[in-house]
């Protein structure tokens, strides 16, 4: 975030563009998928992702959802089971293993695997024991690169050294905990008591076992955080010197999520969250971190800050990766693939799932195949929530439109962000700026074709 001053992120600023709006890991957003994309696409798609062979197909990222927790946390939007008795857990891994046996049968035995990640729910809520069959069992159906990606998010809670020896043991290089914050009180408003010394130790042990990246997961605008208590855990947090750190917007949607309904009452006001927000975004900035946009923050020498710079970043599901050009295939309840022109997700419902599983199909609820007008506007997307820069000439290299022409509307949109410093527009470009760099998802609505400026988005988080 080079060359902001924080001063210029003023309250009436953050109001303007404090609106409902997507986070844009992937577009077509989610409500313009379609139910009628069923099993039968998803096959015919997977079969074509492999039509350059296995030489020049695109590499593969895999996805496993791992969905159970044994307790709820009332902060969290993640599609999650809650069940404190394990006995189910196998049976859920069973079929998991089925599921990627369907799936690897569709696309080449040869694609390499550059990046892998386990998200949940608690990928750690499965004994060692588990973990190590269901890693197994992937490396006998998928060729992993010797120098692939492969990361995994962890409940420090219920994780044990017995957890991370094996996660190393079966060449997990990346590992992210989820903290959240470390005041007392708002831990034990979200239902997430974890104290400092737990992570401190988790920490610790990642860094004795070899883990190439350590990440932390933080969240702003949660109950009862006051500025006093955010700026604590935040030096804490860069006490811990993780490599990188996600600083997550709180997504209040009691209307999705009814359980968070107890937590309106005891949520800051918009100003407190705003100065919360600056006032993290400087204790990390001034502490070596790089905003790299959105919600991440990095070293400057990690990859993500090196993908930026040479214009090899890319954003999906998990948020930004260096791995841009690879099929995302996801396995497991409610988990979404992302192919070169189309997105899949499997149901969200555990029983539809199994029962799609064990009955011989991809266990599909719904998708959408990209027409030519998506694609270029998922570029335009992707240019700015990247790079945070659409370069007017390569754009119209590649995809063969005139920007000026194409986006006039989008444009058009931007011109109000032009006057609060935000975008600079020139003939060469499109260039977002430093500032700029906070509202990028206001920014990158300006691009979507299915976003009406004025129309009501319930169903979206806040941005800012």
């Amino acid at each position: 975030m080079t060359g902001i001053q924080l001063e210029e992120l003023t309250p009436e600023l953050l109001a303007r563009y404090d609106v409902p709006g997507p986070r844009y890991t992937s577009y077509p957003t989610a409500p313009q998928w379609s139910d009628e994309f069923g099993p039968d696409d998803a096959r015919r798609l997977l079969a074509q992702s492999n039509e350059a062979g296995d030489r020049d197909a695109r590499p593969l990222s895999l996805y496993a959802h791992l969905p159970f927790c044994e307790q709820l946390c009332l902060f969290c939007g993640c599609n999650v089971i809650v069940r404190r008795n394990h006995d189910h857990a196998q049976a859920y891994l069973d079929t998991l293993k089925r599921d990627m046996t369907a799936a690897a049968d569709l696309v080449g035995a040869g694609r390499p695997v550059v990046q892998s990640h386990w998200g949940g729910g608690t990928p750690t809520y499965f004994s060692p024991e588990q973990l190590d069959d269901l890693f197994g069992h992937m490396a006998t159906l998928f060729t992993f690169a010797d120098d692939a990606e492969i990361g995994v998010e962890i409940d420090p809670r219920v994780t044990t050294e017995a957890h991370l020896a094996t996660l190393r043991r079966l060449g997990f290089n990346r590992i992210s905990l989820g903290v959240q914050d470390f005041d007392a009180k708002v831990q034990q408003a979200i239902h997430r008591v974890q104290p400092f010394g737990q992570v401190q130790a988790m920490i610790d042990a990642c860094r004795e076992l070899g883990f190439e990246s350590v990440n932390v997961d933080l969240i702003y605008g949660l109950p009862l955080q006051t500025t006093a208590s955010v700026g604590a855990t935040i030096e804490q947090v860069i006490g811990l010197n993780p490599d990188r750190i996600a600083l997550f917007n709180y997504g209040h949607v009691p209307w999705v999520k009814k359980y968070q309904q107890v937590l309106t009452d005891m949520l800051p006001s918009r100003d407190e969250k705003f100065a919360i927000f600056r006032l993290a975004m400087g204790a990390l900035t001034q502490a070596g971190y790089t905003y790299v946009g959105m919600d991440h923050f990095a070293r400057p020498d990690d990859e993500l800050c090196v993908a930026q710079r040479d214009g090899s970043l890319h954003r999906n599901f998990q948020g930004y990766t260096t791995k841009a050009g690879a099929d995302l295939i996801g396995f497991g309840v409610t988990s979404i693939s992302e192919l070169e022109r189309a997105y899949v997700q499997n149901w969200r419902s555990l029983d539809e799932w199994r029962a799609a599983v064990e009955s011989g199909e991809l266990p599909v609820m719904r998708g959408v195949e990209l027409t030519d007008d998506d694609v270029v506007h998922r570029a335009a997307i992707s240019a700015i929530l990247c790079q945070t820069v659409l370069d007017k000439a390569s754009f119209a290299a590649k995809y063969h439109v005139d920007v000026d022409v194409y986006f006039a509307d989008a444009i058009e949109q931007l011109r109000p962000m032009v006057d609060d410093g935000l975008v600079v527009l020139t003939d060469e470009a499109i260039t977002v700026t430093p500032i700029g760099r906070v509202f990028l998802r206001n920014i990158a609505m300006a691009f979507d074709a299915y976003l009406k400026p004025d129309a009501d988005r319930p169903m979206y988080s806040r941005t800012v």
